[in-house]
């Protein structure tokens, strides 16, 4: 009888951690991938980072994405601690402040203020091309 119990019981406790660990109930958000360059003047953009600023619709609102920005001006975006990838949904992009000043477009550096807007998709967007101006 006991062992009976012992095994009920194992199986309530498996029952219990798949029914609480998927589902988005543990606060980790859907992360699709979001990877691009950014452009300046026809070249790649460095020495700098780019952040993802969520608008109202996007689920996961407890971190802003970002990414270093490469040699070549590519970036993958990342939601900390997630790793790689963002929540589907619109979003304003920036340029860190000093990279902005840098390349005198300080309007790219502020999320009221840039003219870069984009919409994730479900399935993530792999060929982001963002040209400042």
């Amino acid at each position: 009888m006991a062992t009976m119990l012992s095994r009920w019981g194992a199986i309530l406790i498996v029952v219990l951690a798949i029914n609480t660990g998927g589902c988005g109930k543990s606060g980790r958000p859907v992360l699709v991938p979001a990877i691009g360059e950014v452009m300046f003047k026809g070249e790649p953009l460095t020495a700098g980072s780019i952040i993802f600023f969520p608008d109202k619709s996007v689920d996961y609102q407890n971190d802003r994405p970002s990414s270093l920005l490469q040699v070549n001006g590519s970036f993958i975006m990342k939601t900390y601690p997630f790793g790689d990838g963002v929540s589907p949904g619109k979003y304003k992009v920036c340029l860190n402040p000093p990279l902005a000043n840098a390349i005198k477009l300080p309007q790219y550096g502020d999320p009221k203020k840039t003219p870069w807007e984009i919409e994730i998709p479900e399935t993530g967007d792999k060929n982001i091309i963002l040209e400042a101006q």
